[in-house]
């Protein structure tokens, strides 16, 4: 959603541009509106993202200490008026924020009925005014900004991240938490506050993850953690083991581009370590704690959202056919708003890549209240869904700044693959059948570093078809998920019309929309599904449709039929759409910059959804 960062030190009077830095890596959270007040030399807000905000900082900008925002708009417009931070009646308490205050009309009504003044049209401008409420009323003295704050935020309801300043302790910033991340690092002289560790690591590696309910002051040299009934809280620092060049473009136009074809990587990093293929065995160590549980588990409900739920419908074809587990696969943004029939016996498993997505990791807390085991998989190691449930696999897929998830649906499913392993081994699946499943993963790599080179190629294809203003996706079985995700992919970078669709439904009624303006790509691998679907795409060239095919390296029969080919390495069924998406995304990728677009930022979109 939105990115806050914050910074007290003493490093000259570069607060301003420490802050800078730090908001070009926090981009990807939100680019509506920016803003930076540092005590000592006021604040600078306009629309539109850090290049926009640094043209407006004048040149005697200086501060020890100060807070900045990256929004992405959900309470008012993306306005100069609406963008963070904001301001209390007198321009001496300031705040940036993340997430939803849900009480913020009986609030701001009351305090408008007291005297204040309101600027903007956005929900967060009520906590700097409760702040300052709460900070004429009590008697001044030591902490006294620190318990008008924890006084104001025990009023405020919904999800929130924030760091709050006032202008007269200016090296003291204060941040809570509720449902939206919030990490503080801790350097020897100067500390820091942010939605994630990507601005903080060009400073320090030492993070500590704050709680829901938390709240810690930072000041150059302490931090202090307590909960909001201001209990004092003790915790260690993370030390993060990735770093700030981790999140460059290493060479690539875009981040999106680098994140594909890190693939295989991303795959060798999710297997490392996991693998026994002599065996057949998955060794899941973030299970080990509750391997016993899931030997008694009777279901399993993957709870997700975007591209993660698309990951969960492949998932459930694997862990149906080679688990034997029942499976069903739920958006965590419907879960928790009907009854879902849970007990002891049912694993929760929530995906998402940021381990922060809000409906997703509510689903994960009805189940827990519900008495069903919950698992993650989740690629932000100390995130809030990786802490919250009862245990996981980690992705190690590195961090992904592309807005339009990639390398994070290829590490998703690989590791539903190792879970499937795992799982079916507890129940039945023969070493042969084990160790089939795992020789094939550890090929996976070099199928698709092979596939990768025909990047080139998918751009010529993409160059073609720019002109079309709708798509049809089609798959079967293992790979109607991929056309779900191929779809979705080109909406979400492109904005024009795509659809995914199961081939056998085609007939049912998206075939009405096919001619010779509406191409097709068809998900058409060697699997046990070629001969449907190769019927299915004969239905599309009798309507004049243009159909680009996926297909297994070798199939020439099915050039003669189709307009265009893109030949993938052959797999074993349940591991095809690993390979199968990579096409799609080059695919979406190579569209979307034809014609021009921000691939890594598209429009009305952010990394991650913290808010409903």
């Amino acid at each position: 959603m939105c990115g806050i960062f914050a910074y007290t030190g003493k490093k000259g009077k570069d607060a301003g541009g420490i802050l800078l830095k730090g908001l070009l890596s926090l981009e990807y959270r939100g680019y509506d509106s920016a803003g930076i007040y540092l005590p000592e030399s006021g604040s600078v807000k306009t629309p539109g993202a850090v290049a926009e905000l640094r043209k407006k900082i004048p040149k005697n900008f200086k501060g020890e200490s100060g807070i900045a925002h990256l929004r992405w708009a959900t309470h008012g417009e993306p306005t100069e008026k609406n963008a963070h931070p904001h301001a209390d009646c007198d321009g001496e308490i300031w705040v940036v924020h993340n997430g939803i205050i849900e009480n913020f009309k009986e609030l701001k009504a009351r305090l408008v009925k007291s005297g204040h003044t309101f600027k903007s049209d956005s929900d967060t401008e009520v906590i700097t005014h409760l702040v300052e409420d709460h900070l004429k009323k009590s008697a001044k003295g030591a902490k006294s900004f620190e318990k008008a704050a924890l006084a104001a935020l025990n009023e405020i309801r919904g999800t929130y991240g924030i760091a709050l300043q006032y202008k007269n302790e200016p090296d003291k910033i204060i941040a809570a938490r509720m449902g939206s991340p919030i990490v503080l690092g801790l350097g020897g002289d100067e500390h820091f506050i942010a939605s994630d560790p990507s601005p903080i690591l060009p400073h320090t590696r030492k993070v500590i993850f704050l709680e829901d309910g938390e709240v810690a002051v930072i000041s150059p040299d302490k931090h202090r953690i307590f909960k909001l009934d201001a209990t004092n809280v003790k915790r260690k620092a993370t030390k993060i083991d990735w770093s700030a060049e981790d999140a460059r473009k290493d060479g690539y136009e875009h981040f999106m581009l680098k994140e594909i074809m890190e693939g295989p990587e991303v795959i060798e990093n999710t297997l490392r370590g996991r693998l026994i293929p002599a065996k057949g065995l998955a060794k899941l160590g973030g299970l080990e704690s509750v391997a016993k549980q899931l030997e008694k588990i009777e279901r399993i409900i993957i709870v997700a959202c975007g591209s993660a739920y698309y990951a969960g419908l492949v998932g459930e074809y694997m862990l149906e056919e080679h688990a034997g587990i029942p499976v069903e696969v739920e958006l965590g943004s419907e879960f928790r708003y009907r009854k879902p029939v849970l007990n002891e016996r049912t694993a929760v498993l929530a995906i998402s890549q940021s381990g922060e997505t809000l409906d997703t990791l509510e689903a994960v807390r009805e189940g827990k209240r519900r008495g069903a085991l919950t698992l993650g998989i989740v690629n932000s190691v100390g995130s809030t869904i990786a802490r919250e449930t009862d245990a996981g696999v980690y992705n190690h897929a590195g961090p992904e700044i592309g807005v339009a998830s990639t390398k994070a649906f290829i590490s998703q499913l690989t590791a539903l693959a190792l879970l499937t392993m795992f799982l079916g081994r507890q129940r039945g699946m023969t070493a042969k059948e084990g160790k089939i499943i795992a020789n094939e993963l550890r090929a996976l790599p070099a199928k698709l570093q092979k596939l990768l080179k025909q990047k080139e190629s998918i751009d010529i294809l993409a160059k073609k078809y720019s002109g079309s203003r709708d798509f049809l996706f089609l798959g079967r079985r293992y790979n109607l998920p991929v056309a779900f995700e191929g779809a979705l992919k080109l909406k979400e970078i492109s904005y024009i019309h795509a659809e995914g669709c199961g081939a056998g439904e085609m007939k049912h009624g998206p075939i009405a929309m096919i001619d010779e303006k509406f191409p097709t790509m068809a998900i058409a691998p060697k699997d046990s599904m070629y001969q449907k679907m190769i019927s299915n795409i004969h239905e599309i060239k009798a309507r004049k449709g243009s159909v680009i095919a996926v297909a297994t390296d070798g199939d020439k029969e099915i050039a003669k039929l189709v307009d265009d080919v893109i030949y993938v390495p052959e797999t074993i069924d349940m591991l095809s759409p690993i390979l199968n998406v990579v096409p799609l995304q080059l695919f979406a990728y190579y569209f979307a910059k034809e014609k021009g677009l921000n691939v890594d930022r598209p429009r009305n979109l952010a990394k991650s959804v913290t808010v409903e």
